[in-house]
C-alpha cells in the first residue's frame, strides 16, 4: 500500500475506459489520502468476452497510464492480470476491506452494467459512492436531455446542427454552415478506380514496448482461449502515442477521408480513415482537440470542406449522438428486439472461414486488428447478421467483444439500434438494408468473390442480395410505409410469383447450410 491504510479518505477508481489526465476524479485529489485503483480481471475478458486485441489495448493503456501517474508520485494500487482476480466487484470488495477507504469514487462508467455493480456494493458495505461526471464529451450533462425533451423523435443531424451552432464550429460570421450545406455526405461517397486506392498501408505503427511486451504475454499465458490474434499488435496505447497518430492522420489522410469514407478494398483494413476511435473512447484524446485540429487542417488549407465536414459530423455528431441515446435508454437495450429476429451468429463470425470475399475480408481484419471501419460494421458484418435474422443480442455481444473501441455506450446503440434496428426506429428512421450490389460498388470485393451481386437465385446468386429480397418480403407491411424503403416493396412486387418463390427457398437454404436457426 502506498501509505498507511488508515489514512485512505477517497478510494479512486480508474477504469479502463478512463485514461485521461483532465478527468474529474483528479478534483481535489490527495495524495496523502487518496488511493488510485486499477484492475484487470478475468471477468472483463472472459465472462463479458473481449478479444486478444481488445483485451492487450486496455490493459496495456491502462498499464501506461498507471506509470505515468506513479512517475507523478502519486498513489496506485494496481492489481494485473497474473493476479488472477477473477471479478471486477471481488477485488474491489477485497481492496476495500484491506484500506477501509472512507468513500468510494468513480467517473460515470462507460457501462451502465458497472455503474449497477458500484451501486449495489456500496449499499452492501454502506459506503459512499461519488459518481462524478465525465467531462471528456462536448455536450455538458442533461444536455441532450432537454434537447431531446423537445423533441419527437431524436435524429442525428439536428442534434449535430445544434452542437454546431452551440460552439460555433465550421460556421460563417452570420451563423450559416460554411459552403452553404450542414452536411456533404452526397459528396463523401466516391468508390476507388480500377487500380484501388492511389496510396497504400498509410497507418502509422506504434512496435510495441517492454509494457506491452508483458501485456501480450499475459495475454497469452492467462487468456490464451480468447478469440482473435496477436500477431500484429499496432494500436496506440499512450497519450503520446495517440497524439503521433492524431497527427498523422491529419497530415497524410484527412484530405481524402470525405472522399472514400465509404469505400472498400481488399487487404486495405484502414485506408484513409482516422484511426482515432480507440484512443477517443480510452480518453487518451480529447473530442475537441481532434475536432480542433481537422478545423485548423481545412482553415490553412491542407484539407477540403467535405473531408473535414464529414469527419467533425462523426465526433461531434454520431459520437455525441450515441452516447446521448444510450444514457436515455439504458434500462431498455438488454431486451430490444423488434423485429423479433432469434437466429445464432453464424460461426464464420468467429474465424473468416467464408467464401464471401466482403465477409472473409471485413472479418479477417477483426480478428488479426480488431479493426473495421464504419461501412464494414454497418454494411457488411452487421448488414449480413440483419438479413439472416441473428438474434441483436448475439450481434451486440460480437462487437463488443471484437473491437478494440468498443465500449458499451457507443457499441450498444449503434449493434442494437443503428446496425440490427432492434429498436424499432430510435435511433434511425430506417434500416440499413442492402443488397450485394452495394457492397459491389463500394469495394472490390466482389470481382474475387464465387457469388454474383445482381443474383437472388442460382448456383452463384450472393447471399446478401437472396437475404434482402426476403427482408422485404417479411417486412413490407411496414416498409411500404417508409418513404426511403417503398420503392423496394414495389420492386418486390413486381417479381413474378416464380421469381418471388425462388427467392425465398434460397433463402430457406442458404439459413440451413449456415447452421444458424434458432432452437
Amino acid at each position: 500500500m502506498p501509505h498507511d491504510s488508515s489514512s485512505i479518505r477517497n478510494l479512486c477508481l480508474i477504469l479502463g475506459d478512463q485514461l485521461n489526465h483532465d478527468s474529474e476524479i483528479w478534483s481535489g485529489f490527495d495524495p496523502d489520502k487518496d488511493l488510485i485503483a486499477f484492475f484487470e480481471v478475468e471477468e472483463e475478458s472472459v465472462t463479458q468476452l473481449s478479444s486478444k486485441q481488445r483485451t492487450t489495448l486496455f490493459f496495456s493503456a491502462m498499464r501506461h497510464f498507471a506509470e505515468e501517474l506513479r512517475n507523478k508520485k502519486l498513489p496506485v494500487h494496481y492489481s494485473t492480470i497474473d493476479e488472477k482476480k477473477n471479478s471486477f466487484s471481488t477485488t474491489l470488495l477485497e481492496l476495500i476491506h484491506k484500506c477501509k477507504p472512507e468513500q468510494l469514487r468513480v467517473v460515470l462508467p462507460g457501462d451502465s452494467r458497472i455503474l449497477d455493480e458500484l451501486k449495489k456494493l456500496s449499499a452492501q458495505l454502506t459506503i459512499t459512492l461519488d459518481v462524478l461526471p465525465d467531462n471528456h464529451f462536448i455536450s455538458l450533462s442533461g444536455q441532450f436531455s432537454q434537447w431531446l425533451g423537445k423533441l419527437k423523435q431524436p435524429r442525428m443531424e439536428y442534434w449535430y446542427r445544434f452542437l454546431r451552432k452551440e460552439h460555433h464550429l465550421l460556421l460563417d460570421d452570420a451563423g450559416k454552415p460554411l459552403g452553404g450545406k450542414w452536411n456533404f455526405d452526397q459528396e463523401n461517397r466516391k468508390k476507388f478506380s480500377s487500380s484501388g486506392p492511389s496510396h497504400k498501408g498509410l497507418q502509422p505503427t506504434f512496435p510495441a514496448d517492454e509494457i506491452t511486451r508483458n501485456v501480450i504475454a499475459d495475454v497469452k499465458t492467462h487468456l490464451p482461449n480468447l478469440p482473435g490474434n496477436l500477431e500484429y499488435f499496432i494500436w496506440p496505447v499512450s497519450r503520446n502515442d495517440a497524439l503521433k497518430a492524431l497527427d498523422h492522420f491529419i497530415e497524410e489522410r484527412l484530405p481524402l477521408f470525405g472522399d472514400y469514407q465509404d469505400a472498400m478494398w481488399t487487404n486495405e483494413p484502414f485506408l484513409y480513415h482516422a484511426w482515432l476511435s480507440s484512443s477517443l473512447n480510452l480518453k487518451l484524446l480529447s473530442p475537441s482537440e481532434v475536432i480542433s485540429k481537422a478545423i485548423v487542417a481545412f482553415e490553412s488549407g491542407k484539407a477540403p470542406l467535405n473531408a473535414v465536414e464529414g469527419f467533425v459530423r462523426q465526433v461531434l455528431g454520431w459520437r455525441e449522438y450515441v452516447r446521448g441515446l444510450y444514457w436515455t435508454y439504458h434500462d431498455s437495450w438488454g431486451a430490444m428486439n423488434e423485429l423479433e429476429h432469434n437466429n445464432k451468429l453464424p460461426s464464420f463470425y468467429w474465424t473468416a472461414d467464408t467464401e464471401m470475399k466482403c465477409l472473409q475480408q471485413s472479418i479477417s481484419q477483426v480478428l488479426n486488428y480488431g479493426y473495421g471501419h464504419h461501412i464494414q460494421r454497418l454494411m457488411v458484418t452487421g448488414l449480413f447478421a440483419l438479413l439472416s435474422k441473428v438474434d441483436p443480442q448475439e450481434v451486440h455481444r460480437w462487437y463488443l467483444a471484437m473491437y478494440v473501441d468498443a465500449v458499451a455506450w457507443v457499441e450498444v446503440p449503434n449493434t442494437i439500434g443503428m446496425s440490427q434496428f432492434a429498436d424499432g426506429g430510435i435511433f434511425a428512421s430506417k434500416p440499413y438494408i442492402a443488397s450485394g450490389n452495394y457492397i459491389n460498388r463500394m469495394s472490390n470485393y466482389c470481382t474475387q468473390c464465387p457469388f454474383s451481386p445482381d443474383k437472388a437465385t442460382g448456383e452463384n446468386a450472393c447471399p446478401f442480395t437472396t437475404l434482402y429480397w426476403a427482408f422485404i418480403h417479411d417486412n413490407e407491411n411496414w416498409l411500404v410505409k417508409n418513404p426511403r424503403l417503398a420503392m423496394q416493396v414495389k420492386h418486390w412486387n413486381r417479381k413474378s410469383p416464380e421469381d418471388q418463390k425462388a427467392i425465398l427457398l434460397n433463402r430457406k437454404k442458404l439459413i440451413s447450410l449456415l447452421h444458424i436457426e434458432a432452437d
